[in-house]
């Protein structure tokens, strides 16, 4: 099992290398100075001296090896630098925003992964209209896009119901019961499409699952229904379940650009967003090489919880 931890470790290494390495060099095709962005931003005409001088306070004028360079030892010591726009560590920025974004990517992850998977247990066992009904309904969540799903839940829940607020956000450190109050409906808006292809992968492995040779010989033996479903059909059905979830949590991260703008919500998407119409390099930088790391991260997470549910899978790495 080590050994097969490891080789996941270390691809995921090379990849994480490879993309921060194709992000650098984007970065450097983008039309535009940032220097005279900045300098520009308030309509004025800067001359071509204060141009300069700022580029090369910027570090904007060494060759391009030295600052690959730099930005790989940056990358690896967590030091991004400081923001063109707001002359503050990235790091300062990036850290409230990424603790705003990762709580909602991982309460949608947790909610729509239990949800789905409930929904298609239960599509697979009672089959006839209910899982028609079950089916139509996974089919809907999938078709329809998130900032259409964060709408319709602020127009019923928020403005209709009255339950919940429509966006801004409540630290937690502040009040909890508000904190948690105003997230609802984003996680809700990240979840459902989570459970619908969850529930949908769910449902499609424990039919297939059902009609194995090795159900029929459980049941033989006096098991129940329950026991056989639970024991043998809902772990085997499990490993495809895994795969399905860690893919969208690695898509849950881009979902949250979206939902953030709708409720208001101080994320890393929305500051994304700003830095790249900014032009501040190291912070779009920063952002997209967290979501790398992110994705990198949950994809050796979830090789080794398929390893776990299937030995099999270990024998082969080995």
């Amino acid at each position: 099992m080590l050994i097969y931890i490891l080789r996941r470790v270390l691809a995921g290494a090379v990849l994480l290398w490879i993309s921060i390495t194709i992000i650098f060099l984007m970065l450097q095709l983008i039309p535009g100075d940032p220097a005279y962005q900045i300098l520009a931003g308030d309509g004025s005409d800067p001359s071509p001296e204060a141009v300069a001088n700022l580029r090369e306070q910027l570090g904007l004028d060494r060759p391009g090896p030295e600052r690959y360079i730099s930005y790989l030892v940056g990358v690896v010591s967590f030091d991004f630098g400081n923001s063109f726009v707001f002359s503050t560590p990235v790091e300062s920025l990036l850290g409230p925003r990424l603790a705003v974004t990762l709580e909602l990517a991982l309460f949608a992850l947790i909610v729509g992964t239990f949800l789905g998977t409930f929904i298609g247990s239960l599509a697979a066992r009672a089959k006839g209209i209910v899982d028609t009904v079950l089916s139509a309904l996974l089919s809907i969540g999938i078709s329809i896009p998130v900032y259409v799903v964060g709408a319709l839940l602020i127009l019923v829940f928020a403005l209709k119901l009255g339950w919940f607020p429509a966006g801004s956000f409540e630290p937690i450190t502040g009040d909890v019961a508000e904190h948690f109050r105003r997230i609802v409906l984003p996680v809700l808006a990240l979840s459902i499409p989570v459970s619908s292809v969850v529930g949908r992968m769910a449902r499609s492995s424990m039919l297939e699952n059902i009609q194995q040779d090795w159900v029929r010989t459980a049941r033989s033996w006096g098991l129940s229904p329950n026991t056989v479903f639970n024991r043998h059909v809902l772990r085997n059905s499990m490993i495809p379940v895994t795969s399905v979830a860690g893919l969208e949590a690695g898509a849950l991260i881009g979902s949250t650009v979206v939902v953030e703008r709708i409720f208001n919500l101080p994320g890393i998407g929305s500051l994304l967003i700003d830095s790249v119409n900014d032009r501040d390099y190291p912070v779009v930088q920063a952002v997209v090489i967290v979501v790398c790391i992110s994705f990198v991260v949950l994809s050796i997470a979830v090789d080794v919880i398929y390893g776990i549910l299937d030995p099999r899978v270990r024998r082969r790495a080995a």
